[in-house]
């Protein structure tokens, strides 16, 4: 048997927690994927699959407020713009998939910032 690698790992994770947690209409699913240099969130009814808000590092209106900030610290502005993009389209309540990461780090950052701004899960 071959040792798997990190990422292999992690999608199985993902895909067993992924079994019991499922975004509706009244209460979409915020999906973290997690990448080296960047962090990605957005909200997804998995009902229709569709992606209702994202918000990213890469995104142009959050690219010059992050610049030279942590990696975590990025993660607390990715978070904060996440809550208020749901919150300007309706959205009150979400369900946390964190991807297959530890509850962690920048994980918990972005989890912990858009619980602050005004999201619930």
């Amino acid at each position: 048997m071959s040792p798997k690698s990190r990422e292999q790992k992690r999608i199985r994770r993902h895909i067993r927690v992924r079994k019991h947690v499922a975004g509706t209409p009244e209460r979409p699913r915020v999906s973290v994927f997690r990448s080296l240099s960047q962090i990605y969130a957005q909200v997804i009814d998995d009902s229709t699959g569709r992606t209702l808000v994202a918000v990213s590092t890469v995104d142009k209106d959050l690219r010059e407020k992050i610049g030279k900030l942590k990696k975590s610290e990025q993660a607390k502005e990715v978070g904060k713009a996440l809550a208020e993009r749901a919150q300007s389209k309706g959205i009150q309540q979400v369900v946390f998939d964190r991807g297959g990461y530890r509850y962690h780090g920048r994980v918990k950052a972005l989890a912990e910032a858009a619980r602050a701004a005004g999201l619930q899960f």
